[in-house]
């Protein structure tokens, strides 16, 4: 079946995002990364930086909480609005509103078709959609430090550091957003391996795929 969304999920790294933008552009889709952000920080009323970093502060997900309920342009769970009324809402409850908002914005994006998403756990919030192509592009942690040195100003040291950090705050992600204990393979639909496929060749296996 032909795709009308495709979901890529990406180590840093492995080479994701310039495979997200080849694939759009082979397909004719358009191509939203930081545009999920921006558009979940007008909803919020405040800047995307702020929506972007949300998860990792209480205070910041209390402003977004603030701005989605002065705005009106989103419907909270039901029973939110007197939740956030108490002191005794909780980060758990919060956490749960801002990943409503977040995937609001993701099923919006996608509903509309014909586009390449990158990132924000695109694949796991739009898991049963209908046309939808899950692809993760990865590469071994050794071979995504080694490009790191490469294309940032950083020592083999930094970059495997940065590799680790990076790859645990992944997890951490998918278990605050989506209860996710352990990303797998079958999350996906494809999972493209940039240790030995070049770019190029990893776009031809996307587009293959996605054009069913």
């Amino acid at each position: 079946m032909e795709s009308k969304v495709v979901s890529i999920s990406r180590s840093l790294a492995a080479g994701g995002e310039e495979i997200g933008q080849l694939v759009a552009k082979e397909l004719g889709f358009g191509y939203v990364d930081d545009e999920i952000v921006t558009k979940a920080s007008a909803y919020a009323g405040v800047s995307p930086e702020t929506v972007d970093q949300v998860e990792h502060s209480q205070s910041l997900i209390d402003r977004i909480l603030e701005g989605m309920a002065a705005s009106g342009e989103f419907a909270p769970t039901v029973g939110a609005a007197s939740l956030m009324a108490t002191p005794a809402f909780t980060q758990s409850q919060s956490r749960d509103l801002y990943q409503s908002l977040i995937q609001r914005v993701i099923r919006e994006v996608a509903e509309a078709g014909q586009v390449v998403l990158l990132a924000h756990g695109t694949s796991v919030a739009l898991a049963n959609m209908s046309g939808l192509l899950r692809a993760l592009v990865t590469a071994s942690p050794e071979v995504r430090a080694e490009r790191l040195t490469g294309i940032a100003d950083v020592d083999e040291r930094q970059a495997k550091k940065a590799i680790q950090d990076s790859d645990r705050e992944r997890q951490n992600y998918f278990r605050r957003m989506y209860n996710l204990r352990q990303e797998l393979p079958t999350h996906y639909d494809l999972v493209v391996n940039t240790d030995r496929l070049t770019v190029p060749e990893a776009v031809k296996v996307i587009v293959v795929a996605a054009r069913g």
